[in-house]
């Protein structure tokens, strides 16, 4: 069985962007270029205040979405599926009643990146809780809860780039 290809984080962007983050990644500027511009690492770091940062903005966007039960960074997620957060939801049967758990996980790799990057992963997740598909009416959500969604969303892409070309982490913070 032969490996995977790496992802390639900007397909579906227009072939300029591209074009233009390859030639940053090979004239070794795309690292500056994202530092300058996010300088410092979040102070989220564990699971407990993971599940406060998340707590809270779903208290201001989504108070009427049902509860969370579990909120984790995740170790495996980047690595065994190709994901960078996810959401989960189990019903169960409870009495006569049927019971939901909500789970959301954070890729571990978010730990060591800008407070910018953590948010959009995070408006992300939340918005699953209201709308399952990647359409409008989602990234309508996304947007309502993170006005630079879609910005930070391809300057995060950019930053996975680079990393899968060989560059070194940015925000490595020694905990």
């Amino acid at each position: 069985m032969r490996p995977k290809p790496p992802p390639n984080y900007l397909a579906g962007y227009p072939a300029n962007l591209v074009e233009r983050v390859q030639q940053l990644i090979e004239q070794n500027s795309l690292a500056e270029w994202l530092l300058k511009k996010y300088p410092h690492s979040h102070s989220v770091r564990s699971d407990k205040a993971l599940y406060a940062y998340v707590m809270e903005l779903k208290e201001t966007y989504l108070r009427k979405a049902g509860p969370l039960n579990k909120v984790a960074f995740d170790s495996m997620l980047h690595l065994t599926r190709n994901a960078l957060g996810m959401h989960s939801s189990k019903s169960r049967v409870h009495g006569a009643k049927l019971k939901a758990k909500r789970e959301i996980h954070v890729a571990t790799m978010f730990k060591d990146m800008p407070p910018e990057f953590l948010r959009m992963i995070v408006v992300h997740e939340l918005s699953h809780m209201k709308v399952a598909e990647h359409d409008k009416s989602f990234y309508k959500l996304c947007c309502n809860m993170e006005a630079d969604y879609h910005q930070l969303e391809f300057d995060l892409r950019a930053y996975l780039t680079y990393l899968e070309s060989g560059g070194e982490p940015l925000w490595k913070v020694t905990a």
